[in-house]
Formats: structure tokens, C-alpha cells, sequence
């Protein structure tokens, strides 16, 4: 299947635009709009929606290839392939417990309050509105009741793409959705809270974060993405803490 994909605005003073464009198919990947088996669009059609040039177009495919998230076939197309969790030596699969997920948070805290750091730093003008863009879309899907895992991981991917370290993106990409807790377990019902209230808690701490990174604070964006990420990890703990308590109950 042929996917299409968003319209995205090249960044003016591009670090690099062919590393946009594999960060660009790269989200897609990670938010699973584009699956192992979908066809990318067609070289004009990338040109369009990425708002740069065939041959940046053919460098950043030539770059998926070499890094093995796609494979051209002559004559038919560029097809996404099954995901290589050896790249960086990280299986998030496991990650199906409360346990592993509060070692995920242990994880994230430490990459992700830096990640917010150098995000206040170095973001440009394309990369704040990137990051506004995600956090409308988390709070849209949520009002229409839809499930914003997805979004929820395009907010934190925007942020570490404004650190302009491919590195930061590469990680959280490959981690992909299991970086987001309610994706494999219902926070907000272990936390005993209201779904909506739950999601607008969260959305706050995103937005602080946001706000600091739009005023180039990175003592204050490295502050709200550690509390952010500290609150996840306590109310995921707690509830932790109440499963065992049932566990022992049982026996």
C-alpha cells in the first residue's frame, strides 16, 4: 500500500535537508502511518510534501536504505521494512509490565531532560511550531476521544529533532511507542483518575515544557521534562506499589 505522507516545512538554515528527510519517513515509521510493507510516495510527491529537492529527496532515500528502514525495489518503489531493534543494541518489546515501564521512565528521564536542554538552546522557528503542531494534535485526539499515543511520541521525537543531534531522534524513533506508558498499560486507570483529567494533567506538562523551550530556558526546559517524565514514573510506581499489595493479598 502506497502511504502518503504529511506536508512538512523544510527548516530554513537546514542542518542537514537529507537528514530531514530520513527524520521525516523516520517519524512516520514510529507513529506506524507508515507500516513494514507500505509503499513511500513517489520522488515528486516527497519533493512536494517535504518542500525540498529531488536531489535531496534521492540522498535521504539512498540514506534509508544504507541504514536499512527501506528497500527500493527498481522499477516499483520504495517499500518500509521490518525494524532492526539491533541498532542501538535497545529491545523495548519487553516493555509490557509496570516494572519495565518504570525502568523505561529511569531511561527517558536521563535522555529526555537533556534532550529538552539542548532543545531550548538550539530550536528554530520550524521547530517550535513542529512541537506547538504535536501538542495540538495530542490534545485534539483526545477531545474527539481517539487515542494520542501517537501524537504523544511526535511531541517528544519534535523536541529532540530541535536538538539538531540525530542521535536524540534515532533512539526515541526505535523506542517508538513504547515510550508512551498508556500505550501498553491503562495509566490513567491505575492512577484511579478520570481519563480526561488524567490526559489534561499530562497536556499541562507538556506544555510547560513547550513554553520553556519557546523562551530558549534550558535550565527550564530540563526542569519540565524531568518533572514531567519524574511525575510519570511516580504515579506509574504507585500503582505498582498497589498491584504487589493485591498480589500478596491473593495468595
Amino acid at each position: 500500500m502506497t502511504v502518503s505522507l504529511p506536508s512538512y516545512a523544510a527548516p530554513r538554515r537546514a542542518r542537514n535537508l537529507a537528514e530531514f528527510v530520513v527524520d521525516c519517513v523516520n517519524e512516520q515509521i514510529a507513529s506506524q502511518a507508515l507500516k513494514p510493507g507500505d509503499k513511500l510516495p513517489t520522488e515528486s510527491k516527497l519533493m512536494v510534501a517535504l518542500g525540498v529537492s529531488r536531489t535531496v529527496v534521492r540522498e535521504g532515500i539512498s540514506r534509508l536504505q544504507a541504514g536499512g528502514v527501506i528497500e527500493t525495489r527498481h522499477g516499483i518503489g520504495s517499500f518500509v521494512l521490518e525494524p532492526r531493534h539491533e541498532k542501538f543494541g535497545i529491545d523495548m518489546v519487553p516493555a509490557t509490565t509496570l516494572r519495565d515501564l518504570l525502568s523505561v521512565l529511569e531511561l527517558r528521564i536521563s535522555l529526555e531532560t537533556e534532550s529538552a536542554g539542548l532543545a531550548a538552546q538550539r530550536a528554530q522557528p520550524e521547530d517550535i511550531a513542529r512541537i506547538r503542531a504535536a501538542l495540538d494534535a495530542i490534545e485534539a485526539t483526545s477531545r474527539d476521544g481517539g487515542d494520542s499515543v501517537n501524537a504523544d511520541l511526535q511531541f517528544h521525537i519534535s523536541v529532540a529533532r530541535a536538538t539538531g543531534n540525530r542521535y536524540f531522534v534515532d533512539i526515541l524513533t526505535q523506542m517508538g511507542t513504547a515510550l508512551i506508558p498508556r500505550n501498553r498499560i491503562d495509566s490513567a486507570g491505575i492512577a484511579h483518575a478520570d481519563p480526561q483529567a488524567y490526559l489534561a494533567l499530562v497536556n499541562l506538562e507538556h506544555e510547560s515544557i513547550l513554553d520553556a523551550i519557546t523562551r530558549h530556558d534550558a535550565d527550564g526546559a530540563r526542569a519540565a521534562m524531568r518533572m514531567h517524565l519524574s511525575n510519570s514514573r511516580e504515579r506509574l510506581r504507585r500503582a505498582n506499589r498497589e498491584e504487589d499489595r493485591a498480589a500478596e493479598t491473593i495468595r
